[in-house]
């Protein structure tokens, strides 16, 4: 099982992780999961170079998973929403852009990192053994609203 990090250089490092692993998964029969997020969807104008990154990472995803089936390596992504961290804190502690973000995730609430983790587990256990090249929202249903 690998996760990459959360920021990477334009993907380099991504990309980078997973060829890394590859040999490792392919002998486990192993699975990646990348980290993408709502903005590879709809885009983020004041974010422009990380909505960029993060689509790429996206699309990163669905090519390696084709190019690693083979192997019975499985490739995936999640793309958290809106998660309570200190690098939202910010926002969570403006009242307007806050609510602005409550308001659009029906589940009402901000994710905790907790929610993201089990995606993850999820996605890399044998209850996802059918699961490859999927980009898994864990948004609070942010990206339909």
């Amino acid at each position: 099982m690998i996760a990459t990090t959360f920021r990477d250089d334009l993907n380099a490092g991504t990309k980078r992780l997973c060829t890394a692993a590859r040999p490792l998964l392919a002998r486990s029969g192993g699975a990646i999961v990348n980290t993408s997020s709502m903005l590879a969807f709809f885009g983020g104008g004041l974010v422009s170079g990380y909505s960029a990154s993060k689509g790429g990472v996206a699309q990163l995803t669905k090519s390696l998973a084709i190019a690693s089936a083979a192997a019975k390596i499985r490739v995936n992504a999640i793309a958290p929403g809106w998660v309570a961290t200190q690098l939202t804190q910010a926002l969570q502690n403006d009242p307007g852009r806050s609510a602005a973000i409550l308001a659009r995730t029906p589940l009402g609430r901000w994710g905790e990192p907790v929610d993201i983790a089990g995606a993850v587990v999820f996605l890399c256990s044998r209850a996802a053994s059918f699961i490859t090249g999927a980009i898994m929202p864990v948004d609070g249903v942010y990206l339909v609203a």
